[in-house]
């Protein structure tokens, strides 16, 4: 697993000291003249506007692997929630500045962080939000503001919502794969991206009534923040979209200026000598001494022996953020691996289940689901953990499938309105990829023992059979589906089961008001249900999983040691070809070829947001070879 990370040793002063994000760099000088004391009246403080920046992906857990500092320039959606809340509560600061540099992030996220900014104004702060070039959806957060500034050459993209669904059976068919794909539900559409090139007409229904509660969702919150009524929106954005000018006379902005004009302005209004804070909150790294060749050693040094303390009260909050697989999750470098492990969830259930000092856990899904296995694996981890101590489920941007699937495991679910929930259903199947061999001019020669040696063999379609085989064991897993959700969810479901399933996807809007979820709201109110269900007052936040040690890793990687039980290490078996990860998938194929990964290249400059769709489409691909029977949910959807 970790052969990737070896040449990290040989690289890391050149490559990663230049890189250390939030660490302060000092040098020592030969030498510093004394300064003599003298006693100088106290001044009084400037007056301090925070500044927070949104760029790049807005994250929800913390990095999979800790070198002692954050090295992948991502904001994270708890950090920044935390943030602005204590800037709520801080008397030295006069009001909070929002700016946006292409951020990317779910509506989940977008109206956690909305809620934060309208608590600000609650606490009688000021937030002034500058745009240049504003979508409709994140509008919707600078809608929160007291005051929203343009740019003298920007614009207001108010256009209405837009959403895309992802086929992949054209891109098949030039490679010559195939997918044999059953499923359990008429709206479990999730095999349709293989199969089809366009959606069914349950799908999409689905998809309608989806898109009409998220473009409700969008009318009536800037409706809220504008002061205007919804149906004046909908002429807006039926209108739109707007230049500066014409963004000012339709009242979506209150100012024209530049960048330069609106901190003139902030002058004015708090006072000569104002401090722009631009780092308020974030938590400093730590400081590298670039006099001594060996001061990065020393820091990791430091990073590896530094033992947090434990806080004597606790609430944790543990995320479960990517497609569920079974086994253990794999760490990406940088950032997200995009999968997570059963094996590895029900180790940190279990630890958390034990820990003394945890008083409550706060399970934050952000998962469209996945192997059908592992999901149940994680359900009766969550039954497991809230039989034992006070357990609260919050959704992020989706949690849909097997991701709704563990989280009726806990005794009460809070979303945000946006959230995409539901999807009750199980589709599965098989690659089949005797055209793409073919192709390429390989062969094989079967030989086989037992009547089903071969159902998932990749050479053919199932023949009549099988295919009643596979029909049979996705009917006795969507039954399992049904008793877990009706289990969970008891006498709260406001409808029939039968009109909950079969793959309809909701917003969390939609999921509380049929009883699928409980509360509407974010990951900081989560956690402070949870506190009071535990009756804890004065208590720490801690996260989990928490990053492993890169040296670590790199140690076990050199010594071939794997990792303890404990450590979430231990030996996986796996039969019937389904072992392996991405890499050595269909998808890790295409993507290998020069001129693929060269156009992939191109198209996540061009198009970042489809060429990531398709990203995360080609990795469902590759469940479908690892884990024949999934809880997944319908097409990747591009909402823009």
């Amino acid at each position: 697993m970790m052969r990737r990370y070896r040449w990290m040793a040989a690289v890391l002063i050149a490559a990663v000291l230049p890189a250390v994000a939030g660490a302060a760099v000092t040098t020592q000088p030969a030498s510093r003249p004394v300064a003599k004391s003298a006693t100088k009246p106290a001044k009084a403080s400037p007056p301090k506007v925070a500044v927070f920046q949104l760029s790049d992906i807005i994250l929800e857990k913390p990095p999979e692997i800790s070198f002692g500092f954050d090295l992948s320039g991502h904001g994270r959606l708890y950090d920044l929630v935390r943030r602005l809340k204590q800037a709520a509560g801080d008397d030295s600061l006069k009001a909070v500045v929002l700016t946006f540099d292409e951020p990317i992030m779910g509506w989940g996220q977008l109206q956690e962080l909305r809620a934060a900014l309208l608590a600000l104004r609650a606490a009688r702060k000021d937030v002034h939000c500058y745009v240049e070039d504003v979508g409709g959806g994140l509008y919707q957060l600078a809608s929160a503001a007291t005051r929203i500034v343009i740019a003298p050459a920007g614009g207001v993209d108010l256009t209405g919502l837009h959403a895309e669904m992802i086929y992949l059976k054209g891109l098949m068919d030039k490679i010559r794969l195939e997918a044999d794909i059953e499923h359990m539900g008429a709206y479990k559409s999730a095999g349709e991206m293989f199969t089809q090139t366009g959606p069914s007409d349950e799908a999409l229904e689905n998809m309608e009534w989806l898109i009409q509660d998220l473009f409700d969702q969008m009318a009536e919150t800037i409706a809220e923040g504008r002061q205007m009524t919804p149906d004046r929106v909908r002429e807006l954005i039926d209108d739109g979209p707007y230049n500066a000018r014409q963004a000012l006379k339709a009242q979506l902005v209150d100012e024209i200026l530049d960048a330069d004009a609106l901190v003139d302005t902030l002058n004015d209004k708090y006072g000569e000598g104002m401090e722009l804070v631009r780092d308020y909150g974030r938590e400093r790294g730590p400081e590298v001494d670039l006099s001594s060749p060996f001061a990065f050693f020393k820091l990791i040094g430091e990073s590896i022996s530094k033992k947090k303390a434990k806080a004597k009260e606790s609430v944790a909050v543990a995320y479960v953020d990517g497609m569920i697989v079974t086994g253990q999750t794999e760490p990406g470098f940088f950032g997200d691996s995009g999968e997570v492990g059963s094996t590895t969830v029900r180790r940190m259930f279990a630890r958390l289940r034990d820990d003394d000092d945890i008083k409550a856990v706060v399970v934050r899904v952000d998962s469209p689901g996945g192997s059908a296995t592992a999901s149940d694996v994680m359900w009766q981890s969550v039954r497991d953990l809230a039989d034992a101590k006070p357990t609260v489920v919050s959704m992020g941007n989706v949690a849909a499938s097997g991701g709704y699937y563990l989280s009726v495991g806990a005794p009460t679910i809070f979303a945000d309105p946006g959230t995409i929930t539901g999807s009750i259903g199980v589709v599965g199947g098989k690659l089949v990829t005797k055209g793409l061999w073919d192709w390429i001019g390989v062969s094989f020669h079967e030989i086989g023992r037992g009547r089903n040696a071969d159902l998932y063999a990749s050479n053919r379609r199932f023949d009549d059979r099988q295919r009643e085989i596979i029909r049979g064991q996705l009917k006795h897993v969507y039954g399992l589906f049904a008793d877990r959700v009706e289990t969970g969810r008891k006498d709260r479901l406001k409808k029939d089961f039968d009109e909950l399933a079969g793959g309809r996807v909701f917003t969390g809007r939609q999921a509380k008001e049929l009883g699928l979820v409980d509360r509407l709201g974010g990951l900081a109110d989560a956690v402070v249900f949870a506190a009071q269900q535990a009756e804890v007052k004065d208590y720490e936040v801690r996260e989990f999983p928490q990053p492993e040690n890169f040296f670590d890793l790199f140690m076990k990687e050199m010594t071939g040691r794997e990792g303890s039980d404990e450590e979430g290490g231990g030996i996986s078996l796996r039969s019937g070809g389904t072992a392996g990860r991405l890499r050595s998938g269909p998808a890790a194929w295409l993507f290998s070829q020069p001129a693929v990964s060269q156009f992939v290249e191109a198209l996540q400059k061009a198009d970042p947001a489809r060429a990531r769709s398709a990203v995360r489409a080609l990795l469902r691909l590759e469940l479908l070879r690892r884990h024949q029977t999934l809880f997944v949910m319908p097409e990747e959807i591009l909402i823009r």
